[in-house]
């Protein structure tokens, strides 16, 4: 079991308090959140309180991180928070979940596993996707061959924004972008399945009046001959699929982010349609993983490891520069 802690009072870090709330039988406990606005961090902790988890509100983070009871924090500020945040976490003492993107900088999130291991503490990042139960049997069935050779691979994700949610999404000091925002699921996604960093990436993109991206285009080019595609927007709605293209086949994913079936094609015309749904809502399974390295002494995950991290970071902020897109901190 681990005593969590949640960093901040948004709509990640109320769907993940639901899915610690669902699995106190497991012994995961949300024993505290921290807002700076005490208010909404009360309001955010009376909706998750229970008879074993009296959770507690405080108006700083590092009123949370003080706090002897909380093992573990899961950080779910804006984008451009997340170094200090998680720097803050391991200061004191405590294992950290940081949500997506992990930081700005590869340099930062360099930074930030090295101390983890200093320190002896874990430190992830909740790239949630690569722990779920079809992503791992898909990842067999492409290299075991169910499609032959992998010769390419798409994957698409936009929604639509408005209002004061949108100007938090593109806002330049917040790290924001279309690219930060999602482009680290569909660029994330490729690593898993790839093993590999392209070789050569080439890019459209349309920036935003903010000065960060709203739409991209990437075409990847990898070692081995293969080829992806990714499209990411905010502001075109799309479906979230993905579709892996080999020798004999392809497999299709109606939603590659929320990953519980896959369709097999053969080029023979047979296939198989095969699902696994979430045991609560996809945030289990990452929590789980938490759990066991913690309670195993492990600093880094063996699902989602620091290089994972840090070659994803290296490629989104490779994309960002070749874009002449800066955030403030950078400048």
């Amino acid at each position: 079991m681990s005593n969590w802690g949640i960093m901040a009072t948004g709509t990640i870090a109320a769907k993940f308090a639901g899915t610690i709330h669902q699995m106190e039988k497991e012994g995961e406990r949300l024993v505290a959140v921290a807002s700076r606005d005490l208010e909404k961090a009360e309001t955010f902790a009376k909706g998750y309180r229970s008879a074993k988890s009296p959770v507690k509100a405080y108006a700083s983070y590092e009123a949370m991180c003080k706090d002897p009871e909380v093992e573990v924090i899961y950080i779910a500020t804006p984008n451009n928070f997340h170094f200090e945040n998680v720097k803050l976490c391991l200061q004191h003492g405590k294992h950290v979940l940081c949500e997506k993107p992990f930081t700005l900088t590869v340099e930062e999130a360099r930074e930030l596993f090295a101390l983890a291991k200093k320190e002896k503490l874990f430190l992830m990042e909740a790239f949630w996707v690569k722990h779920l139960p079809l992503v791992k049997k898909l990842d067999e069935m492409i290299w075991e061959g169910a499609i032959g050779k992998l010769k390419h691979m798409r994957a698409d994700f936009g929604f639509l924004a408005s209002g004061a949610r949108r100007t938090r999404k593109f806002k330049s000091e917040l790290g924001g972008g279309a690219l930060l925002d999602i482009g680290v699921y569909t660029i994330g996604f490729l690593q898993i399945f790839m093993k590999d960093k392209p070789s050569k990436i080439q890019s459209e993109v349309r920036m935003s009046e903010f000065g960060t991206d709203w739409f991209s285009e990437l075409l990847c080019s990898y070692p081995g001959g293969e080829t992806a595609v990714t499209t990411t927007a905010i502001g075109i709605q799309m479906p979230r699929e993905g579709v892996f293209y080999g020798t004999e086949g392809y497999i299709r994913l109606p939603d590659c982010q929320m990953v519980e079936e896959l369709e097999l094609v053969k080029n023979d015309g047979t296939g198989e349609t095969i699902k696994m749904p979430f045991d609560i809502n996809g945030f289990e399974y990452q929590i789980r993983d938490t759990t066991e390295c913690i309670k195993t002494g492990r600093t880094e995950s063996h699902v989602m490891t620091a290089e994972d991290t840090c070659t994803i970071m290296e490629l989104l902020e490779n994309i960002r520069k070749s874009w002449n897109m800066h955030f403030p901190r950078e400048e």
